[in-house]
C-alpha cells in the first residue's frame, strides 16, 4: 500500500526527533530504519511494475469536491522513488559521520525525512493538485535543510532565496495546473496523459504551458532562475548531496518527464524547454570552471547537467526522452558521490577552497581515487556511466539539428558545453589532488573514518558497473521508467559501449581533447569571468529584492503613520466607496419582495435595548470598566436573539464565549489605565462619527436588502439528512462533526495555534502592576473568602454540567465546543477566586498535552474512516442496549467531539491561565508596597 509508505516516512520524522533525547546516534539509526522500511515497502511493488502494470491506489477524501488521495506507481514513479530512498539511505549513513557533536542530529534527520516524504509525494501522486501540495512541501522542507546551520548568515540568505524563487514558481504552477484541469476536465494524470491531442489543440495551451514550465524551471534551477542553487551551498554537504542528486532540483525534471506525453510535440514546447535547457547547460558549464569553492563548482555543474536533461526533453523525440531519463539516473549516481567526496575533503582538511586544496593525493589516496572516478564519470570518460548517456545526448543533438533546421549550430553548442564539462572535471581532479602541496589549510588532511567512505564507494562502483555492464545493471529499470514516461511503446535503443564511428563519437573526442586544452589555458579566462560577475543572477535578485523593499517602505510611509485610527479610517472609507459603487452599478432596488416577520413587544424592547446599549458603549468608551459591562450586555441581548430564532446551540455558545471574553478583557484591563488619552479635536470626532454612521448605515441597508429577498437555503438538506446520515437530531452539531467536520478540524487547529502563539508571547513577559488613580490599589481583596468557597463548591457541578452538555450534543443543544467553554470557565474561576498558587497546586498548568491529545483524537477519528474505505471524517453510528440504561446511541462523531472538547479546554485555559499568572506576578511588588 502506497499510503503506508508515506505514513512510515512522515511518522519516522517525528520518531527521529523524539529518540534523539536518548543520544545523538539514536536518531541516525532511527532514520536509517525508517528509510529501509519504506524502501522494503516499495520493493514489494517491483514485480507488478516490471510486468508493465500501473498501480493506482485511491483513498476517498472529499468526494463532493472531487478531491481524493490518489497514488500512482508506474515505471517513472518507481525510478524516482527508488532514487529518493536509496540515495537518501546513503546520505543518512554518511551524515552520521559528517555532522559534528555540536549539530543536532535529531533535528537534521527529522527535516530530512520530511523532505524525503514530500519528494515521494511528487513522484507517486496521481492527482496533480495533490502533487502540487507535495511540491510546495519540498520548498518548505528544503528551506529548513538549507538553513540548518541557522547561525550562519549565508545559510539563512540562501534558504530565503531558494524559498522565494521556488515558492514563486509554485504559484505559477498552481495556475498552470488549474488551467490543465479545466482543459481536460480532470486533475488526474491518467486522464491528462491520455488527452495530449486535446491539450495541444486548446486555445489555453500556450498560457498553461508557460505557467507549468515556470514551476518546473524554478524548481530545477534552469536559466535565468539558476542562481539560487549555488547560494544554497551553505547547507551541510549531506543536504547538498541529496538535493543535487535525487531530489529537489530533479523535481522540475520529473515534472517535465511526467507531463511529456501530454505537453510535448509542439514547437512551443521544443523552443521553450530546449532553448532554456540549452542556455542553462552552457551557463552552468561556463561558470563551473571558474568557481574556487569545491561545492560551488559542483553546484554549477549540476545546473549544467540539469540543462542537458532539459534539452533532451525539449527535443521531444521518444529516444531523446529515453536519453533524458538515462542521464537522470547517471547524474544522480556520480553527483551524489562527488558531493560526498567534497564533504570528506572539507571535513578532513577544513577547507573547500581549490586554491588551497592542492596535492591531497599524497595524504588522502583512497578518497582521491573515488573522487577522480566520479569526476571522470561527470566528464563522460568511456567505461563510466556518464559516457553512455552523453553519447546518446550528442547523437540526439545531431538529429535535432537536422530536424529543427539548425544545421551544425546545435551540435556545436552542445560540444562547447561538453568541452567546459571536461575542463571543470579536470580542474576538480588536478587542483585538488595534484598541483603541488596544500596551502595554509586549517587541518592536516587525512583519510576519514572507514565507514564514512562506504556510501561513496558504493556509488562509484555503480558508475563503473553501469559504464561497463549497462545491459545487466541499468537497462531493465531504464526501460520501465521510459515506458512510464512515454506512455507508449519504446523506441529501439542500444546501451552498448561501442557503436562504431559516428558524429556523436567525434563530438566526445572533441569535448575531451578540447576540455583538456581549455583547462590548460584557463587562467587568462578568469579575468573575463571576473568582469561578468555583476551580471550574475544573485546580484540582480538582490537588487530586485532591495527595490521591492524600498517600494514597500514607501507605501507603508504613505499609508501607515503609526495611527491605528487612521488605518481603520482608510479601510472603512475604501469599503464604503467599493460597496456603494458596486451596489449602484447593479441597479437593483434597495428592498426585496420577501414578507416581513411580525414585530412583537418583547422583541422591540430587546432591539431598542441593544441599540441603546451599543450607543452607550460608544459614548462611555473612555470609562473602560463601564464600557466592558455594556459590551457584556450587548452579548447577552445577542444570545436572547438566538433564542428568539430557535438557535439554542448558538445561544449557549454566545453566552459561553461572552463569559470567557469578559474574563479575558478583565485580566487585560488591569494593565491599562482606567481611561484612555483624550481625543484630539472636535473636528476629528465629527469626522469619525460621520464615517462610522455612513458605514454602519450602509451595512444595515445591505442587511435589509439581503434579508428582504427570497433565497434558497440548504437547511432542508441538513434537516433531512442529519438523522439518517449523521445519526443525530441536533442538526447544528451534526453539521459541525460530520457534514463539515473537516472545517471543524481546521478551526480547532487554528485555535490551538493561536493559543500556542499567545503562550509564547506571555511566557516570559513581566509587566508592572498599576496603581489606578493613586487611590486604593487595584489588588484590594484579591480572593474574597465567600467567592473562593462558592467556586470550590460549584466546580464539581459545573464539570458535571459540561460532561452532560458534551454527551447530549449529538441529539440536543450542546457539543464539544460549548462543553469545553463551560469546563474552561469553571476551572478559570478557581484561578480568579482562589489564586494561581492555590489552583496550580491542585490543577496542572501545562495545557499543551491536552491540546495535543485533542488534536490527535480528532485527526485519528478522521483517519479511522479510511481504514474501512470511507472518506476522511465520515462518521458512523449504531444503537446499543444495556441493562437498566436501556437503548442508547453510540456515534463515532462523539469521539471527534471529545477531541474538540479537549482542544477548546486546553486552548482557553492556556490563554487565560497565563494571563492570570502575568496578572498575579505583577501584584508582588504592589502588594509589598501596600504592606509597607
Amino acid at each position: 500500500m502506497t499510503l503506508s509508505l508515506f505514513l512510515i516516512v512522515f511518522a519516522g520524522s517525528a520518531l527521529t526527533a523524539w529518540v534523539s533525547r536518548f543520544g545523538r546516534l539514536y536518531s541516525a539509526w532511527a532514520a536509517g530504519a525508517v528509510t529501509s522500511l519504506a524502501l522494503l515497502q516499495l520493493v514489494w511493488q517491483l514485480p507488478a511494475v516490471f510486468a508493465g502494470e500501473t498501480l493506482i491506489e485511491r483513498w476517498t477524501w472529499i468526494p463532493s469536491a472531487g478531491l481524493d488521495l490518489v497514488f500512482r506507481i508506474d515505471g517513472l514513479g518507481l525510478l524516482f522513488a527508488l532514487l529518493i530512498l536509496c540515495i537518501g539511505l546513503l546520505v543518512i549513513f554518511y551524515a552520521r559521520y559528517y555532522l559534528s557533536a555540536r549539530d543536532c542530529m535529531g533535528r537534521f534527520y527529522s527535516y530530512l525525512l520530511l523532505f524525503m516524504g514530500a519528494m515521494l509525494g511528487i513522484a507517486l501522486s496521481e492527482n496533480i493538485i495533490q502533487l502540487l501540495v507535495f511540491w510546495e512541501l519540498t520548498s518548505l522542507t528544503s528551506f529548513l535543510l538549507i538553513s540548518y546551520w541557522q547561525f550562519r548568515a549565508d545559510a539563512r540568505q540562501g534558504a530565503r532565496m531558494a524559498l522565494a524563487i521556488t515558492g514563486a514558481g509554485g504559484l505559477a504552477l498552481l495556475g498552470g495546473f488549474i488551467m490543465l484541469g479545466e482543459i481536460t476536465g480532470s486533475y488526474e494524470l491518467s486522464v491528462i496523459l491520455a488527452s495530449g491531442d486535446i491539450i495541444r489543440a486548446h486555445p489555453l495551451y500556450l498560457s498553461m504551458l508557460v505557467l507549468v514550465l515556470l514551476g518546473a524551471f524554478t524548481k530545477s534551477a534552469q536559466f535565468p532562475f539558476h542562481f539560487w542553487l549555488p547560494n544554497a551551498m551553505a547547507a551541510p554537504t549531506p543536504v547538498s548531496a541529496y538535493l543535487h542528486s535525487a531530489t529537489m532540483v530533479k523535481a522540475g525534471l520529473f515534472l517535465l518527464a511526467r507531463l511529456f506525453p501530454a505537453l510535448s510535440g509542439t514547437p512551443e514546447w521544443s523552443w521553450l524547454v530546449g532553448g532554456v535547457g540549452l542556455a542553462t547547460f552552457l551557463v552552468g558549464a561556463f561558470f563551473a570552471l571558474f568557481q574556487h569553492d569545491l561545492k560551488g563548482l559542483l553546484a554549477y555543474s549540476t545546473i549544467s547537467h540539469l540543462g542537458l536533461i532539459a534539452v533532451l526533453f525539449g527535443i521531444g523525440t521518444p529516444l531523446a526522452a529515453v536519453a533524458g531519463v538515462f542521464h537522470i539516473i547517471n547524474h544522480a549516481i556520480f553527483k551524489a558521490s562527488l558531493f560526498m567526496a567534497a564533504g570528506i575533503i572539507d571535513h578532513e582538511s577544513g577547507s573547500r577552497d581549490m586554491r588551497k586544496l592542492n596535492g591531497l593525493w599524497k595524504c588522502m589516496p583512497h578518497t582521491a581515487l573515488l573522487a577522480m572516478v566520479a569526476a571522470a564519470a561527470m566528464a563522460g570518460v568511456p567505461l563510466l556511466n556518464g559516457f553512455l548517456s552523453k553519447e546518446m545526448f550528442f547523437a540526439e543533438a545531431v538529429s535535432a539539428g537536422t530536424h529543427f533546421k539548425l544545421g551544425w549550430i546545435l551540435p556545436a553548442l552542445i560540444t562547447l558545453g561538453g568541452i567546459f564539462a571536461v575542463a571543470y572535471s579536470f580542474r576538480f581532479i588536478h587542483d585538488v589532488f595534484f598541483n603541488g602541496d596544500p596551502i595554509d589549510l586549517p587541518k592536516i588532511p587525512h583519510e576519514p573514518p572507514r565507514w564514512m567512505k562506504v556510501p561513496v564507494e558504493m556509488l562509484v562502483a555503480l558508475c563503473l558497473l553501469v559504464g561497463i555492464l549497462p545491459g545487466l545493471t541499468v537497462e531493465p529499470i531504464l526501460r520501465i521508467a521510459a515506458a512510464g514516461l512515454l506512455q507508449a511503446p519504446l523506441p529501439e535503443f542500444d546501451l552498448a559501449i561501442w557503436h562504431g564511428f559516428s558524429a556523436a563519437l567525434l563530438m566526445s573526442v572533441v569535448a575531451i581533447v578540447g576540455g583538456g586544452m581549455l583547462y590548460a589555458v584557463r587562467k587568462p579566462l578568469f579575468a573575463l569571468q571576473e568582469k561578468s560577475a555583476g551580471l550574475q543572477g544573485k546580484v540582480l535578485f538582490d537588487a530586485l529584492i532591495a527595490g521591492l523593499l524600498a517600494s514597500a517602505r514607501g507605501v507603508t510611509r504613505l499609508l501607515d503613520t503609526g495611527s491605528l485610527q487612521r488605518l481603520v479610517l482608510l479601510f472603512f472609507c475604501a469599503v464604503l466607496v467599493l460597496g456603494v459603487a458596486g451596489y449602484w452599478s447593479s441597479g437593483s432596488p434597495l428592498s426585496g419582495e420577501r414578507e416581513l416577520l411580525p414585530l412583537d413587544g418583547i422583541s422591540l424592547i430587546a432591539v431598542v435595548g441593544l441599540f441603546l446599549t451599543a450607543i452607550a458603549t460608544v459614548v462611555m468608551h473612555r470609562q473602560r470598566f463601564i464600557a466592558l459591562v455594556l459590551i457584556g450586555a450587548v452579548g447577552l441581548v445577542v444570545a436572547l436573539i438566538f433564542v428568539k430564532f430557535s438557535a439554542p446551540d448558538l445561544a449557549l455558545t454566545q453566552l459561553s464565549v461572552e463569559i470567557v471574553t469578559i474574563v479575558l478583557l478583565l485580566l487585560a484591563l488591569y494593565f491599562l489605565p482606567q481611561q484612555p488619552a483624550p481625543e484630539s479635536g472636535r473636528t476629528r470626532v465629527v469626522r469619525d462619527g460621520v464615517v462610522a454612521t455612513l458605514v454602519g448605515g450602509c451595512a444595515a441597508l445591505l442587511s435589509w436588502s439581503v434579508l428582504t429577498r427570497p433565497y434558497q437555503s440548504i437547511a432542508d438538506f441538513f434537516l433531512a439528512n442529519a438523522k439518517p446520515g449523521g445519526g443525530g437530531n441536533n442538526v447544528v452539531n451534526v453539521i459541525l462533526v460530520d457534514f463539515r467536520g473537516y472545517d471543524t478540524l481546521g478551526e480547532i487547529a487554528v485555535l490551538a495555534l493561536a493559543a500556542l502563539g499567545i503562550f509564547a508571547m506571555l511566557e516570559r513577559l513581566r509587566l508592572p502592576g498599576l496603581q489606578h488613580d493613586g487611590k486604593r490599589p487595584w489588588n484590594w481583596d484579591l480572593h474574597p473568602p465567600v467567592m473562593a468557597s462558592l467556586t470550590r463548591l460549584l466546580l464539581p457541578l459545573a464539570l458535571l454540567v459540561s460532561i452532560f452538555i458534551l454527551l447530549r450534543g449529538h441529539n440536543l443543544p450542546g457539543g464539544g465546543f460549548i462543553a469545553g467553554l463551560i469546563t474552561a470557565i469553571a476551572l478559570i474561576m478557581q484561578y480568579l477566586a482562589n489564586g494561581a498558587v492555590w489552583t496550580q497546586s491542585r490543577l496542572p498548568d501545562n495545557m499543551h498535552p491536552t491540546i495535543a491529545v485533542g488534536l490527535l483524537i480528532a485527526t485519528l477519528t478522521g483517519l479511522g474512516s479510511w481504514l474501512v474505505g470511507h472518506p476522511f471524517l465520515t462518521s458512523t453510528f449504531t444503537y446499543l442496549t444495556w441493562p437498566l440504561v436501556g437503548k442508547f446511541e453510540v456515534a463515532s462523531a462523539m469521539v471527534f467531539d471529545l477531541g474538540v472538547y479537549l482542544v477548546v479546554v486546553g486552548a482557553t485555559l492556556l490563554i487565560l491561565i497565563h494571563l492570570g499568572l502575568l496578572h498575579d506576578s505583577s501584584h508582588a511588588p504592589a502588594k509589598t508596597e501596600a504592606s509597607h
